[in-house]
C-alpha cells in the first residue's frame, strides 16, 4: 500500500510538473504572438498592427496595397453594408498608373475590392448607400460606378464656357449638389496652387458664384442661387432631401460662413452669427439623424475654443469647451451621437497648440468635453488633415496618415485592450 501511495504522488508531481510547463509554453506563445508596443511612426505603420506606447491604444493599418491610399474628407460619408448585408465596407480613394481609383475594403476581413477602372482622375468622394453607387468627376463630367456591379454611368458634362463641379448627394440620391465658379476664379487657383497664396486672394475678389443640382436620373441641371461671394463646403442633410448647407468661405474671422437654403423654397438661413470681433465658426457638418448642425466655434480667434451645436429646427446651441491642445482641425460625431472625435492639430494651426498632435475621443460632461488621447501624431506631417471617421460599429475612429512616407488609412480602437496579449 505504501508502494502505491508513493507511486501515486510521484505521479502527481509529474503530472503538476507537466502542466507548468505547458502553461508556461502558452503565455509565451501568447507573448510572441502579441501586438508590439511602439512609438506609432514608420516602424509601426510597416509592422501593420501595433497598441501606441504613448496611450494603450491598438492602431491598425486598414489599407494594404500599393502606393497612396486615402479615406474621405471627414463630413463626406464612405460607410455602406456589404451586398449581403453582413459586414461594412468603406471606400477610398488607391493612387494607380491610370490616375486615382475607388475602391471598398471589407472593414471585417480587409479584403479590398477594386471599384472604377477608367482613366483619368477622379473627384468627387459621394457615396449613395441606397443607389450603391460612387459619384465623381473626371475633367468637366459627372459620372456613377456601381460599388456591387462595376458598372459606370454618364450622368452630366459641363459647358465648356463654364467650370463646374459636385461635392454632395441629397438624401434620396436623387440630385448631386455643387457649385460653378468663373474662370477668373479658376485663374487664380492655377497660379496659386497653394492654400496659403490662394485662401485670401479667392476671398478678396468677391468673383460670382453659383450653387447648381443634377438630377441623377433626368440629368437636369437646375441654378439655385449665385452670389459675389467663395460659396464653399457643400452639404446635403442626409435625412432632409431639400435641405442644403453651404459656406462663405474666406478668413473665418471675416466671414458670417455657415447658411442652409431650403431647395425649394429658395430661402437661406444664417446658422450662426458672429458677437465679438474676431469670432469664428467653421468646419459644419450634419449630425447623422440631420437634426443638428455642429461646428468649431471660438469666440475670439483662437483664445476659447467649443464645440458647438446649432439645432436646425429650434435654433438652440449647445456648446462644448476645449483645452486649447485639444482643439482639433476637425471634429466629427459618433453613429449614436453620444461622443466626439477630433483629429488634434500642430503648432502651426489656429490654436497654437504647444501639445496637440494627437487623435482624440471626446465625451461630453456638462458643458465640455472630457478627452481620451487615442494616438501620438508627432511623427505625422499636418499638412494631411486626418479627416476622423467613426467605423460604423462606433468601436474605432478611422483616419488618414502619412507616418510612413506616404498617405494610407489606419483605425484606431476607442477602448483599450485589457491586457497587451488580447488583441492579435
Amino acid at each position: 500500500m505504501k508502494f502505491i501511495k508513493t507511486t501515486l504522488l510521484a505521479m502527481l508531481i509529474v503530472l503538476n510538473f507537466s502542466c507548468k510547463m505547458n502553461r508556461s509554453k502558452t503565455e509565451n506563445s501568447s507573448k510572441n504572438n502579441a501586438v508590439p508596443m511602439m512609438e506609432t511612426g514608420k516602424e509601426s505603420s510597416l509592422a501593420k498592427v501595433w497598441i501606441d506606447a504613448s496611450t494603450g491604444h491598438k492602431i491598425e493599418k486598414l489599407v494594404h496595397r500599393d502606393g497612396n491610399n486615402s479615406s474621405f474628407y471627414f463630413h463626406n460619408n464612405p460607410f455602406l453594408k456589404s451586398k449581403d448585408g453582413n459586414t461594412d465596407l468603406m471606400v477610398f480613394s488607391g493612387r494607380t498608373e491610370a490616375g486615382n481609383q475607388y475602391f471598398t475594403v471589407n472593414l471585417k476581413t480587409k479584403d479590398i475590392q477594386q471599384i472604377t477602372d477608367t482613366n483619368g482622375n477622379k473627384r468627387g468622394e459621394i457615396l449613395g448607400t441606397k443607389t450603391r453607387k460612387v459619384f465623381y468627376m473626371v475633367n468637366d463630367s459627372v459620372f456613377s460606378t456601381h460599388i456591387d456591379t462595376h458598372q459606370t454611368d454618364f450622368i452630366y458634362k459641363f459647358d465648356d464656357d463654364v467650370i463646374g463641379s459636385i461635392t454632395t448627394l441629397n438624401a434620396d440620391e436623387t440630385l448631386l449638389g455643387g457649385a460653378l465658379i468663373t474662370k477668373e476664379e479658376n485663374e487664380i487657383f492655377k497660379k496659386n496652387p497653394s492654400k496659403s497664396s490662394y485662401f485670401d486672394k479667392i476671398y478678396e475678389a468677391k468673383l460670382e458664384r453659383s450653387l447648381i443640382t443634377i438630377n441623377v436620373n433626368t440629368k437636369a441641371y437646375s441654378h439655385l442661387y449665385s452670389e459675389n461671394a467663395w460659396l464653399n463646403h457643400i452639404q446635403f442633410s442626409p435625412t432632409n432631401p431639400a435641405l442644403l448647407m453651404y459656406c462663405h468661405e474666406g478668413p473665418w474671422h471675416k466671414v458670417d460662413r455657415i447658411w442652409t437654403m431650403d431647395i425649394t423654397a429658395k430661402q437661406n438661413q444664417l446658422i450662426h452669427k458672429r458677437t465679438v470681433d474676431r469670432e469664428i465658426a467653421g468646419h459644419e457638418f450634419f449630425s447623422p439623424d440631420g437634426k443638428t448642425i455642429w461646428f468649431d466655434l471660438q469666440i475670439p480667434r483662437g483664445e476659447t475654443f467649443y464645440l458647438a451645436g446649432k439645432h436646425i429646427e429650434t435654433g438652440a446651441e449647445t456648446r462644448y469647451a476645449l483645452k486649447r491642445d485639444e482643439w482639433s482641425i476637425h471634429y466629427n460625431i459618433a453613429p449614436d451621437q453620444k461622443t466626439f472625435a477630433g483629429d488634434g492639430g500642430d503648432e502651426g494651426q489656429v490654436a497654437r497648440a504647444k501639445d496637440g498632435r494627437w487623435l482624440y475621443h471626446f465625451t461630453p460632461k456638462g458643458d465640455s468635453l472630457v478627452s481620451k488621447k487615442l494616438v501620438n501624431m508627432k511623427n505625422h506631417d499636418y499638412d494631411l488633415e486626418p479627416n476622423v471617421h467613426f467605423s460604423p460599429d462606433g468601436k474605432q475612429i478611422i483616419f488618414r496618415a502619412n507616418f510612413e512616407g506616404s498617405t494610407q488609412i489606419y483605425a484606431v480602437d476607442i477602448k483599450k485592450p485589457s491586457n497587451e496579449y488580447d488583441a492579435k
